[in-house]
């Protein structure tokens, strides 16, 4: 408006905005950095939860917040719930700490995976794969339109 000497009603028109927009001036609550620290806390304290269930734990301190503004500084802060891990065996120790078993050897730690082929015709073929986790070398393969148990069982009877 400056530069070219136009009027603001036609600045507005030109870039596509209303003449409102361009003259808000954003109101900050006077709560508004106590409540970023609170949810900020919550979010570090109960990893797994949302902003939705944050805004309920709000709301029993009587903060009395919708969960609309919560989720704009969720955003805003750049929190995020972590992705869960999938379930794996794992060893644990009396502490309550847990790992998995690493092969430190060969023939140390075996791992198995089914895997389903989709034939051209409709039908399906099954594959059974047994890895040497620490040579990665295939111990064995058993290929079957159906794989039951005892074919597992034959296939580990015959590797050990």
């Amino acid at each position: 408006m400056q530069n070219f000497h136009v009027s603001e009603r036609r600045t507005c028109e030109l870039i596509g905005i209303h003449r409102t927009t361009l003259n808000y001036k954003a109101v900050v609550k006077p709560d508004e950095s106590a409540l970023v620290q609170r949810i900020t806390e919550l979010a570090c304290e109960y990893g797994r939860y949302g902003y939705v269930r944050v805004t309920d734990l709000l709301n029993e301190e009587d903060w009395g917040i919708n969960y609309k503004r919560v989720e704009r500084i969720w955003r805003e802060e750049g929190l995020k719930v972590p992705r869960k891990h999938k379930k794996r065996r794992r060893l644990w120790f009396n502490d309550g700490s847990c790992v998995r078993l690493r092969a430190e050897r060969k023939d140390h730690v075996w791992s198995y995976d089914f895997v389903t082929w989709k034939l051209f015709r409709g039908g399906k073929v099954r594959i059974l794969n047994v890895l040497d986790e620490c040579s990665r070398e295939s111990l064995g393969v058993l290929v079957k339109r159906s794989i039951k148990a005892i074919d597992v069982e034959g296939l580990l009877a015959n590797l050990f």
